[in-house]
Parts: structure tokens; C-alpha cells; sequence
């Protein structure tokens, strides 16, 4: 579906990027390796981006830093369309299933970072979780999203690394 309204993989990455976590920034060179893009492409697509106001951007030293425009008038449609893409809906849906007392959902690594990898890392915080379900529950989050997926459960969120949290009790 994004891949045939949006015909651009640079574009489709930038979106992804910058709208499944309003936190991430980027700068042209970062964003160019991280995606193994030339700059010049990255800055293309940056630059419309901007001129559509899908973007802001803003010089910090000697770098122009970009983020989501959440201002936008289509800024939580365009995030709920990532976030569909990326399966993060259907994901929250099939753990609250069955998975007990669930408090939050986080995405961890790659798709945390908004990159689209082939692995989706989820952390589940709660008590008393249905640990016996967690491997069904890969098994059937792999077959809607198309990706392996990798679930860690916990009592407390207090991990020290990168994570975006989806779903909040």
C-alpha cells in the first residue's frame, strides 16, 4: 500500500524516519548512511519535504537538523498511515489479546530509530504477563507483519536503551 502511493524509497524511508517517532531528528550525511543513499537523493527528498512543510527544519552549528512538522494539518494522518505500514497497530492489538496485564508497549532498535528493518524488537512492561503466550504470539505478529519478531517482557521499563513506547495503560 505505502510502496504504491509512494513511489520514492528515499521519500518512503524519510516518512518512516521522522513520523513513527517525533522524537527523531536527522541531518543530511547521518540520514544518507543510515539509509545507504547518496546525499544527493537524501537531499531531494528532504528538500521537498520542507517545501511541503511535512518537515522543519533548523541550523544547529553547522548542521540543518530535520524533524516532523507536527503542526502540520496532516501530521497524525501521515503518522497513523506509518504506523499502519509498519504493522504497529495490528502489533498492539495481538499483545493486549491475551498477553494479561499489559502497562506499555515499546518498540526497541531499529524501528525504534524509525528505520524499517526485517526485525521488530518489542519490549511488554506489565505484571503477571502470559509469559506461555509470547511464543505463539511471535509466531502470529510474524505472519501479520511479514518481519521476525522478537519479544522481551518485563515488570519495569527501566532499561537503559533506545525505545519508543506504542501503547501506554
Amino acid at each position: 500500500m505505502f510502496e504504491t502511493i509512494i513511489k520514492s524509497q528515499t521519500r518512503q524511508k524519510l516518512l518512516i524516519k521522522f513520523f513513527v517517532n517525533i522524537a527523531n531528528t536527522g541531518y543530511l550525511n547521518q540520514l544518507a548512511d543510515e539509509f545507504s543513499e547518496s546525499t544527493n537523493s537524501v537531499r531531494k527528498e528532504l528538500n521537498n519535504l520542507t517545501q511541503a512543510k511535512y518537515l522543519n527544519k533548523k541550523m544547529v552549528k553547522n548542521k540543518v537538523i530535520y524533524r516532523a512538522n507536527t503542526n502540520h494539518p496532516l501530521f497524525k494522518d501521515l503518522q497513523s498511515i506509518v504506523k499502519k505500514y509498519l504493522g504497529i497497530e495490528d502489533l498492539v492489538e495481538a499483545v493486549l489479546e491475551r498477553m494479561g496485564s499489559v502497562n506499555q508497549i515499546y518498540l526497541l532498535g531499529d524501528f525504534a530509530r524509525g528505520i524499517n528493518s526485517n526485525q521488530i524488537d518489542i519490549l511488554i512492561v506489565g505484571k503477571n504477563l502470559n509469559t506461555d503466550y509470547i511464543s505463539d504470539l511471535e509466531i502470529k505478529l510474524e505472519r501479520i507483519l511479514k518481519k521476525k519478531v522478537v519479544i522481551i517482557s518485563s515488570s519495569n521499563s527501566d532499561l537503559k536503551i533506545y525505545k519508543l513506547l506504542v501503547f501506554s495503560n
